[in-house]
């Protein structure tokens, strides 16, 4: 029997928007399975030249939940972040702009996703974090992606506290470009007022030109801090009671070693 996508995918506006929604509400989990749906969807269609933009959204009440705890364990994490790692890269390698429409719960790897993309439109009710540390582990993308986008400061608060925040936080954070009742209906606002009509070929070297050196540092600090996941968190008793408690709904019992 075959398996339904995950993923809904279609072009709209004369070929020029390419969109992408994400299709298992109402959780959304950004598991192996969303992340392949994702990565063959770029990947068909990086060579369609007439594309002046992709809107990411989802079905449902919630952008995503996050990733999927399971595939977090020991023995799967290295090929789930490789994975979700390859496609973050993709989508900031992506010749024109990613917009992306938020509403309801967007956090962990659903909120890393969103900052794959270019802007952020979010709902009034939407909620947004990196619960990770909660769960005695750590955000390996959103340590890369957070700093630039918030500041230093910013980031390191949502990074250390675990804490989400609302939709007019996120706004006055930067995170997010508006906050409105239909996020989805503003991303396609933006489209026909400032990408529709422009030449294809010059908006991917203006997006080459402004993400050049900001590209460069993303894909080592990956690098660096996906080898600290799996190398130095990984081995630590906490991380590995985190998940299992996470999992087993039970509160964890932290050694601190």
């Amino acid at each position: 029997m075959a398996t339904e996508s995950p993923l809904k995918v279609w072009i709209e506006r004369d070929g020029a928007l390419l969109r992408l929604r994400l299709a298992r509400p109402k959780a959304n989990i950004v598991d192996a399975a969303m992340i392949g749906a994702l990565q063959s969807a770029f990947d068909a269609h990086r060579g369609n030249s007439g594309i002046l933009a992709v809107l990411l959204d989802a079905e449902g009440p919630h952008f995503s939940f996050g990733a999927s705890v399971e595939e977090h364990l020991a023995e799967r994490c290295a090929g789930m972040l490789a994975s979700l790692h390859a496609l973050l890269l993709s989508m900031l390698e992506w010749p024109v702009p990613v917009l992306v429409a938020v509403k309801g719960q967007c956090l962990g790897g659903g909120l890393e996703l969103a900052m794959g993309g270019s802007l952020i439109f979010a709902a009034g009710d939407a909620k947004l974090g990196q619960p990770e540390i909660q769960l005695g582990v750590f955000a390996p993308a959103a340590s890369c992606l957070l700093p630039p986008r918030i500041g230093q400061a910013a980031a390191e608060d949502l990074l250390f506290s675990g804490r989400s925040i609302d939709a007019d936080e996120a706004l006055r954070m930067g995170l997010v470009k508006s906050v409105t009742p239909d996020p989805e209906a503003a991303a396609r606002v933006y489209f026909d007022q400032h990408l529709a009509g422009k030449s294809a070929s010059s908006l991917a070297c203006a997006v080459a030109a402004a993400r050049g050196g900001y590209l460069l540092r993303v894909r080592r600090r990956i690098a660096e801090v996906e080898r600290l996941y799996l190398e130095r968190l990984m081995q630590t008793r906490d991380a590995n009671e985190g998940l299992a408690a996470f999992i087993a709904k039970r509160p964890p019992k932290w050694e601190h070693k």
